[in-house]
């Protein structure tokens, strides 16, 4: 046999997840042939989620991490995986400030946030509807509030364990919020599937993924090794314990309150008019 006709037979299925220690440790079974499927060849790419956000809704990944605050604008053209989520058991996205200030006075000041389309922004606007945002890189965050160009910044991903070195003090945590608002686990992020790859290979692809999250929990220390190329500005005890909050039982499988809490959060954003379309959210 040729090797055009066997290269011919192999299916490429790109994959697109965010530079983050979580996301690595999620794909690194995939990303470095630990699991294998066959027929089948995943190809990675690492970019940051606003800008996975806006991708998924052009179609271009097979497999992409998004925020669920994305999912309504791509809902026609993915449906979620009901594995690889990131959820936030009474913590998550915070906003942080270089002084102490009340709630009210929270609600009145310029935020940095990372994305519009992030779930950190959505839950946000459930908070506070009126505030005002201005868009950030989501790593430049921490530095233009200590730099004094914004009182306040919306922080996602590794910030949260590193900003109280930069002498930056917590104001809210929308995790901690949330439960007290709805008694649920705040669903930050997951991943999407394109719908035109059909049943098969998406049962496929989501088995794929699966194992791989799998893999990593039970090889802790290898798929943490290779996490730690992407773990910005955190020791490996930090990393190790960054992992732990967003890797979890429920990376494997969401839980029924889990799923329910995904519907809530689009339902309210949806009823609060910041998400125009009504969701319809469907798990493969």
């Amino acid at each position: 046999m040729s090797s055009s006709s066997v290269s011919s037979a192999v299916r490429e299925i790109s994959v697109a997840h965010s530079p983050d220690s979580d996301d690595a440790f999620m794909f690194y079974a995939l990303a470095t042939n630990k699991v294998r499927v066959p027929g089948l060849k995943f190809s990675h790419t690492l970019t940051d989620i606003e800008t996975l956000n806006r991708k998924a809704m052009e179609g271009f990944y097979d497999v992409s991490a998004i925020s669920f605050h994305a999912y309504p604008y791509v809902q026609d053209k993915y449906a979620l995986m009901a594995c690889g989520g990131s959820v936030g058991e009474q913590y998550g996205p915070m906003v942080i400030s270089p002084r102490m200030v009340g709630l009210e006075e929270l609600k009145t000041m310029k935020i940095a946030v990372p994305g519009t389309m992030t779930t950190a922004y959505l839950a946000l606007k459930l908070f506070a509807p009126k505030i005002e945002t201005a868009v950030v890189p989501f790593d430049r965050i921490i530095p233009e509030v200590m730099a004094g160009k914004y009182e306040a910044g919306l922080i996602i991903h590794e910030g949260q364990l590193t900003y109280e070195r930069s002498g930056l003090k917590r104001i809210l945590d929308l995790g901690k919020w949330w439960h007290e608002q709805t008694g649920l686990p705040l669903p930050l992020g997951g991943n999407a599937i394109r719908r035109e790859l059909g049943p098969e290979l998406i049962a496929q692809v989501t088995k794929a993924l699966r194992d791989s999250i799998q893999y990593a929990l039970d090889h802790r220390e290898p798929a943490l090794a290779y996490a730690m190329q992407f773990a910005r500005d955190l020791d490996p005890q930090m990393a190790d314990r960054f992992v732990g909050m967003y890797v979890n039982n429920r990376t494997l499988n969401y839980g029924e309150d889990g799923k329910q809490a995904v519907v809530k959060l689009l339902d309210m954003g949806y009823k609060a008019g910041i998400i125009p379309h009504k969701p319809q959210v469907e798990f493969v």
